[in-house]
């Protein structure tokens, strides 16, 4: 059986009262590339912290790499960080900067250039060795935070949400550069986001977090498709959360009394909510599709359009949901107060818990 590169057995830190992170176990895999994602304040960064030895677990067992850790201090730990902030010396050269790390350890100032040098020009910063960090965009600052913290050669490198301070378009550039990053050097990448996107983007697995427990463990289609419960299904994504309740194995009855086909293993009178993300959904006008226990009525409230695609809110007895049209040649356009019928195939919706 091979050994984890990080095992969290029962991981609690307590801040006083409060509870930060309550009593989770986790696995990550050796040359896995993990997000932890959830919103601020669920525990994540708290995590990220404890397997980096910045903060200690208040009960539970650490190791890394079958090593308990849990009490060593970071310069004892095979991992290294990288911050939202880069943590970079402005008055430093590129070069001298990422050989920091090096000539703190001892390492002869020749053999420090050698590699600071080759780790340099893998995150391609190749030509830019002399100028200063402060003279640099914030992407080439991500890089050379990067470099610095890989020239170690962790075991285990820890990211604490580092392309928050980027723009859109950097940032997706960045997303690409971390994955081709962890598959050339096959070492475990953790990566703490509350950006969704960001996360099913670039992971192997995903951890969901919320108030400090650990909801959810899977691959970006797991957490995605079959959402362990209310919360995971409308963090990750958007999606439409229609409540009713288990009428029988194969059917929900919705909140305004209209039997919908959708297979779970709920008890008959559960309360529940049918997830249909609003891309699963399209529109006809009302009658114009039969109703086959994978429909339901409303009415057009308004239409944002996005360019590639058409978000239409509509209106139902009880709530407002969103269908996401393809903006394609042909497809039909739906004025406000226009009565539709919103259709799904039956495998599109997933039945979570109404809690």
């Amino acid at each position: 059986m091979t050994t984890p590169a990080v095992e969290l057995k029962g991981i609690t830190k307590r801040f006083g009262a409060v509870v930060a992170v309550d009593s989770i176990d986790l696995e990550i895999a050796d040359g896995e590339f993990f997000a932890m994602l959830g919103p601020s304040g669920c525990g994540k960064t708290t995590t990220l912290r404890m397997v980096a030895g910045l903060d200690f677990p208040t009960e539970g067992s650490l190791k890394i790499f079958g090593d308990e850790v849990g009490t060593l201090p970071p310069n004892k730990r095979p991992v290294n960080t990288v911050f939202q902030n880069y943590a970079l010396f402005p008055h430093m050269t590129v070069l001298q900067n990422v050989a920091f790390g090096l000539k703190m350890q001892g390492v002869d100032k020749s053999a420090a250039a050698s590699q600071a040098r080759e780790m340099i020009e893998l995150v391609q910063l190749g030509g830019l060795e002399d100028r200063k960090s402060s003279q640099m965009s914030g992407g080439q600052q991500q890089r050379v935070a990067l470099a610095r913290a890989l020239v170690n050669h962790p075991k285990v490198l820890l990211l604490d949400e580092p392309l928050g301070a980027l723009d859109l378009k950097l940032r997706q550039e960045m997303q690409g550069e971390l994955k081709r990053l962890q598959r050339e050097l096959g070492i475990s990448f953790v990566f703490v986001t509350h950006d969704q996107e960001e996360a099913l983007t670039m992971s192997d697995r995903i951890a969901v977090m919320h108030e400090g427990q650990l909801l959810q463990v899977g691959s970006p289609e797991e957490i995605y498709e079959h959402p362990v419960n209310r919360f995971v299904a409308d963090f990750i994504g958007q999606t439409n959360l229609l409540e009713g309740t288990i009428e029988d194995s194969a059917t929900v009855c919705l909140a305004n009394g209209v039997r919908v086909k959708a297979t779970s293993s709920y008890s008959t009178g559960a309360k529940v909510a049918l997830s249909l993300r609003p891309e699963r959904a399209h529109l006809s006008m009302r009658g114009d599709g039969a109703s086959d226990g994978s429909s339901i009525d409303g009415v057009i409230e308004r239409m944002t359009y996005l360019g590639n695609a058409r978000v239409y809110s509509v209106r139902l007895d009880w709530m407002e949901v969103e269908v996401r049209e393809e903006n394609r040649p042909g497809a039909a356009l739906y004025e406000p107060g226009t009565e539709i019928s919103i259709h799904w195939d039956p495998g599109a919706v997933w039945v979570v818990a109404d809690s």
